[in-house]
């Protein structure tokens, strides 16, 4: 007699057993969302997960352990790179980016291993160069581009405009001598990061074509190298409502002719090609659930207060960005519904995670489920203000409970310098 095969658990039943705010993610779905984006892509290209999205080392584990084609991990400070050391990857096959980086930060990634280098700038490359210096080694460098314009339509624009991200490409002729001679540095090739959660299929891939275009006018004009061409990421997922991760049919197709007609030497190689994602990747894969502790009326309109908030989830709401949320409340035949605020436990009037929020009834003790929030959830909030615990995150994996954990903040000395 064959039993029946377990099923996973639910997120309220995890939620009564570990309390809420709870942060649930399925590693199943992780696997598949790789799996998507992989075939979306033609075969030689490298994919990294950048750890920004969710640096949770369950998930990141998950994403370098698959056989047939492990990503890679980007990331862009200390505790990101120690996460994805944690999750085994391997230093010497990180990407470290980012604007902000310091000399302490360089160290750090140089003497962990970290060998190869995304730079906003000249003086980016310099820091990085003195530092490979230091520890008698060579860095490879890719230069991050800010093209001159945008093709695919966005809420988050990357490039064409002035900002921190990059090298403003009408000054990469005037610098080139000057970036292409930086002691400790090794110029390998180029990276573009235009925009992020693209619209739809057709503006992607038309902002891929612009920077193939782009990277092989300045490897033809100035004589960049070009050895490896980084082409960033803008998959989109959705964020907190229901929905489902777009699977991008004809993307494959479309960066193999851009190749062909701006770049035909990839086919033999010569062009280690790469893609990044977050989003896609861990977005579908997390849900949260807070209770609601309280449900008050104030002049006319419905507040239900629950035990997370902004510190929770988004914490960009609380600094104007309200987020378009969609939850689910568990629901009992004929229970009417009502339209409130869902609001949090923080002492600030900003504590808002939806408007009008349409519920069933909501009262003490409800859960409330967000969907589609393992990207930019737990570590994208204002987990710290009011020093309230921070949602413990439990992964699944079949009916298999992988971890139970919650982050905790403390604060330890320092000496001069650290």
């Amino acid at each position: 007699m064959t039993g029946t095969p377990a099923q996973r658990p639910t997120a309220a039943d995890l939620a009564r057993r570990y309390g809420t705010p709870l942060y649930v993610y399925d590693l199943d779905r992780v696997v598949a969302a790789r799996r998507d984006l992989r075939a979306a892509l033609p075969e030689s290209f490298t994919l990294y997960y950048s750890f920004k999205a969710n640096p949770h080392p369950e998930l990141a584990r998950a994403l370098r352990e698959i056989p047939d084609g492990p990503c890679r991990a980007e990331v862009c400070s200390e505790g990101e790179l120690d996460s994805a050391l944690t999750a085994g990857f391997p230093a010497a096959e990180i990407l470290y980016g980012g604007p902000g980086k310091t000399d302490g930060e360089i160290t750090h990634a140089v003497a962990a291993g970290v060998r190869t280098f995304s730079v906003e700038s000249l003086g980016d490359l310099r820091r990085v160069g003195a530092v490979a210096r230091e520890h008698g080694v060579t860095a490879d460098c890719l230069l991050r581009v800010n093209d001159t314009s945008s093709a695919g339509a966005t809420s988050l624009r990357m490039t064409g405009a002035p900002s921190q991200f990059g090298i403003d490409r009408e000054t990469l002729a005037e610098q080139a001598a000057e970036l292409s001679a930086v002691p400790g540095t090794r110029l390998v090739g180029l990276h573009f990061f235009p925009l992020s959660n693209a619209r739809d299929e057709d503006g992607l891939i038309r902002e891929f074509r612009q920077s193939i275009a782009t990277a092989a006018a300045l490897h033809t004009e100035l004589g960049l190298p070009l050895r490896v061409l980084d082409l960033g990421g803008g998959f989109a997922a959705p964020y907190a409502v229901p929905g489902e991760r777009p699977v991008y049919g004809r993307l494959r197709a479309a960066l193999e002719d851009a190749l062909d007609t701006h770049l035909p030497r990839w086919r033999t190689g010569e062009i280690h090609l790469a893609c990044e994602s977050g989003r896609y990747l861990v977005g579908d894969c997390g849900e949260l659930v807070v209770g609601v502790t309280n449900v008050k009326e104030s002049r006319g309109r419905t507040f239900a207060v629950a035990d997370g908030g902004v510190n929770t989830l988004g914490g960009m709401a609380g600094l104007g960005r309200l987020l378009p949320l969609a939850v689910r409340l568990d629901e009992e035949p004929g229970r009417a519904t009502r339209t409130a605020t869902l609001v949090g436990p923080l002492c600030t009037p900003g504590d808002i995670l939806g408007r009008d929020v349409e519920l069933p009834d909501p009262a003490p003790g409800d859960l409330v489920t967000v969907p589609n929030v393992g990207a930019y959830g737990a570590t994208a909030s204002l987990l710290l203000f009011l020093s309230r615990p921070a949602p413990v995150e439990a992964v699944v994996r079949g009916a298999e409970t992988v971890s139970v954990t919650r982050l905790v903040a403390q604060r330890t000395p320092v000496g001069p310098g650290n």
